[in-house]
């Protein structure tokens, strides 16, 4: 009986990884492209390919359920600029003026402010384990991005790109705690289809004032399959699968799951960028695995 009930837990927790997998390489993208790609024009396209694949296999269920889509339009519309056209095209703003070392540190904000945000609407209790929890994650994130050198901290000068991605971090704190709001007459599939259209049709304007004033860019075959990563991988598998994961397991869980995008960050860019990865990574992967787990620990027990 135990074993039926902790499998909803199970899978909700394999989603949120499964998605934060999926995220960590919007930053070796951002970080190949944010010379060659401007980044709303980075951001449209990779809508523009999300909706393209994601169509034919929701139209169904977005046809079926448009009086409830109608009337939740404000709701949807909401998340839908929160979700999808502002959090990663300010991520892809950012990334124009600061480090990849500032993005890693100021990203991990996000789910401070998805615990808080739960706090304050949904009463969530902040129990001694998951503030242990969230104070050991945070202690081996910064271990992973100071590279064991606290010193290396002292020495980050913030830019306009900081602020954008603090921005960011937030933005997709409200965004996860929408989520939970959902309406239940909404499937997934038709939330995602409707979210990510309308997210597009916002990023519209953006998108022909940069091309009025930005000379034009020139794809070339990285840059095309970067975005086709992004359009369906980064986009349209990770949305579905953060969504499910905060629907079965809460947005706080699936929040302290995301302190984990540095550690496969790095390993991504360990693989496709060639930098180094040591015993430095696995001692902080290490203290972010097991801070989650404390994290959550009286919930499980419960």
């Amino acid at each position: 009986m135990n074993a039926v009930n902790n499998k909803p837990l199970f899978t909700g927790y394999i989603f949120a990884i499964g998605a934060t997998v999926f995220w960590s390489g919007n930053f070796i993208v951002a970080r190949e492209l944010n010379q060659s790609v401007p980044p709303v024009s980075l951001a449209f396209w990779r809508w523009f390919v999300a909706v393209i694949v994601l169509f034919p296999f929701a139209l169904r269920s977005l046809i079926t359920q448009w009086p409830q889509i109608r009337e939740n339009l404000p709701y949807l519309s909401i998340t839908a600029f929160l979700g999808v056209t502002a959090f990663n095209t300010m991520l892809y703003i950012g990334s124009q003026t600061t480090s990849a070392l500032n993005l890693s540190l100021i990203s991990i904000t996000s789910p401070i402010f998805i615990v808080i945000l739960a706090r304050f609407f949904f009463a969530e209790r902040l129990t001694f384990y998951k503030v242990a929890g969230i104070i050991i994650v945070a202690v081996g994130v910064i271990v992973l991005i100071s590279r064991g050198v606290l010193g290396n901290l002292l020495n980050l000068s913030f830019a306009t790109g900081d602020v954008w991605m603090l921005t960011a971090s937030f933005g997709f704190a409200i965004y996860s705690i929408l989520v939970i709001r959902k309406p239940k007459e909404i499937g997934v599939w038709a939330f995602q289809l409707s979210t990510f259209i309308l997210g597009f049709i916002f990023l519209m304007p953006f998108y022909t004032w940069e091309h009025l004033v930005v000379p034009p860019t020139v794809f070339d075959s990285v840059a095309v399959y970067s975005i086709l990563y992004l359009g369906v991988f980064a986009s349209i598998f990770s949305f579905v699968l953060w969504n499910k994961s905060i629907l079965m397991i809460g947005a706080a869980k699936a929040g302290m799951v995301y302190y984990t995008l540095p550690l496969f960050s790095g390993i991504l860019a360990w693989f496709f960028l060639g930098e180094d990865i040591g015993m430095l990574h696995f001692i902080s992967g290490l203290m972010i695995v097991s801070g989650i787990f404390i994290a959550n620990y009286e919930q499980r027990k419960s």
